[in-house]
């Protein structure tokens, strides 16, 4: 099988499979709650926060959009940059939620005083955002617009953490962040399936206010359910398995090398790109430590490009997505990458490229 580069799913080592592949326990018992809280010291530490992380079987989606079925009761502002935070203010129209956007040009940040001066409008009591676009290659200014929404108060903050977290350093309760959600199958090197999320204190009181939040992705359920180490429904089991090894790995490496080596292999792809005239698509300063995006020159040939590095080296990589789809294509150095193995893509990519 070809290995993956791609901003999601991404590379799965053979160790994380077999991982997996432990007999199966069942979850309404001693096995699961231990399995479930040995994955609490890690996944906090990566998170900054001493909150609990709670396990959903399902994509990050799920929980994003029960993030606006569980806290929102006013109006949400969504922060739109891009094809997946775009979503989110389209998700919240189809649920019937009052809704406003941020809106910039894909390949543009949100900036803290945009944020400021639209919930300077008042009304809004949730914010939502991308930290890390995966379809332009965007890191936002987490800290900043942290800061600006704590201002407010009233005002929730769901932070979608997809491909940053256990990239970068994320500081959960230092920030004042309600909801840090992340799907597994980005920097976490999972197969995709399962969603971990935390939530304030201020967030569970607020969905506690609130009528019509469902079962399957109430954050009460959630809150019960973890206080006796388990989850509301049948979970994942095997993928638990899997979130229990990597953050064994990541434990091992330590956190602080594990951001270093995500700095440093984007070093390199991004060192490549200029090398080969390929301008970043994301502006400096707001560029992604996990992904890259770049620009796709007039006259290029990207698709032949991406084809035949799949056919002759067996890497894969992704071109634009949604309305950059042929202007753009993406690198990915999240996960279990390292130097030597974003170097072999590297060659083979100057050796496609001649």
């Amino acid at each position: 099988m070809p290995k993956l580069f791609i901003p999601g799913p991404i590379d799965v080592s053979k160790e994380t499979y077999a991982a997996m592949s432990q007999p199966m326990i069942g979850h309404r018992g001693a096995e699961f709650e231990s399995l479930y809280a040995s994955t609490q010291p890690g996944l906090q530490e990566l998170g900054g926060t001493t909150r609990p992380f709670f396990l959903s079987t399902s994509s990050a989606w799920g929980v994003m959009e029960a993030t606006l079925r569980n806290l929102c009761a006013k109006k949400v502002l969504t922060l739109c940059c891009g094809a997946f935070s775009d979503k989110w203010h389209d998700v919240a129209l189809k649920m019937g939620i009052a809704a406003d956007k941020i809106q910039v040009e894909w390949g543009d940040a949100i900036s803290p005083a945009s944020v400021r001066a639209k919930l300077e409008q008042g009304g809004f009591d949730l914010v939502t955002l991308i930290h890390n676009e995966t379809s332009t290659g965007v890191m936002n200014d987490l800290a900043g617009i942290a800061k600006v929404v704590k201002a407010f108060p009233g005002v929730l903050l769901v932070v979608d953490s997809v491909s940053s977290f256990s990239a970068v350093p994320i500081q959960m309760d230092e920030l004042g962040i309600d909801v840090l959600l992340a799907g597994v199958q980005k920097a976490l090197a999972l197969p995709p399936g399962l969603t971990v999320f935390a939530c304030s204190e201020a967030a569970i009181e607020r969905a506690k206010s609130l009528p019509n939040r469902g079962y399957y992705f109430d954050f009460i359920e959630f809150a019960k359910n973890a206080e006796k180490n388990n989850t509301p429904s049948t979970p994942a089991i095997s993928l638990i398995f899997g979130l229990q090894h990597i953050l064994g790995v990541i434990a091992a490496e330590g956190v602080r090398k594990r951001f270093a080596r995500h700095a440093a292999n984007n070093a390199l792809i991004h060192a490549w790109g200029a090398h080969r005239d390929f301008r970043n698509f994301a502006p400096a300063g707001n560029q992604s430590v996990s992904l890259t995006c770049f620009h796709t020159p007039a006259g290029f040939d990207q698709s032949a490009f991406i084809k035949t590095l799949k056919s002759k080296h067996g890497f894969v990589i992704n071109g634009g997505y949604g309305k950059i789809k042929g202007l753009t294509f993406r690198i990915s150095n999240m996960g279990n990458e390292t130097e030597a193995t974003m170097n072999e893509l590297i060659a083979a990519m100057d050796e496609v490229l001649g």
